[in-house]
């Protein structure tokens, strides 16, 4: 348990940076999975729309620190390669 003063500053710091992370890292992942329902349905309209809805969300994960780039950049290449072979 946290005891001085900067370490308990820290321990609240901690708590509230988790629980945005948590939040944006689900909005990143609702984003994704939007677009793997369009893609599953056939629809290539929707999964482009959803696809570029989901690619600021995810590049924005990126700059706040939830995700490492690579790991954007590798899940944006499948999701489009996968888009644009919809046909």
């Amino acid at each position: 348990m946290a005891n001085s003063p900067q370490a308990k500053k820290r321990a609240r710091q901690n708590e509230a940076r988790y629980q945005i992370n948590k939040a944006r890292r689900s909005r990143i992942r609702t984003h994704l999975r939007r677009v793997e329902e369009a893609i599953a349905s056939g629809d290539k309209d929707a999964a482009t729309a959803a696809l570029r809805a989901a690619q600021p969300e995810l590049m924005r994960g990126v700059t706040k620190g939830v995700f490492h780039k690579n790991t954007a950049a590798r899940k944006m290449s499948r999701l489009s390669s996968r888009v644009k072979a919809l046909g």
